[in-house]
């Protein structure tokens, strides 16, 4: 919600004691990168490039990460199937 992201812009601005053009590149830059973390990791996820391109692009860390998350919702889905 807006409210929470006003909110959260306020206080850090406030406890950082920076200037909210400073908060406001930083955040983007923060959110520009996950979002692209996200977007490299889907497309590793699809099969759309390889192990070794997502590594090289996000690190082996976030693709260890998303491999783990992919194979323990296999296993979820897997489980409900058999009720």
């Amino acid at each position: 919600p807006m409210e929470n992201t006003v909110g959260y812009l306020e206080t850090l601005i406030r406890e950082t004691r920076k200037p909210e053009s400073e908060v406001m590149t930083k955040a983007f830059q923060i959110g520009l990168r996950q979002l692209w973390r996200e977007h490299i990791l889907g497309r590793y996820l699809r099969n759309e490039i390889s192990r070794g391109e997502a590594i090289e692009s996000v690190g082996i860390d976030w693709v260890d990460l998303a491999e783990r998350q992919k194979e323990a919702m296999m296993e979820d889905m897997a489980w409900a199937a058999e009720d």
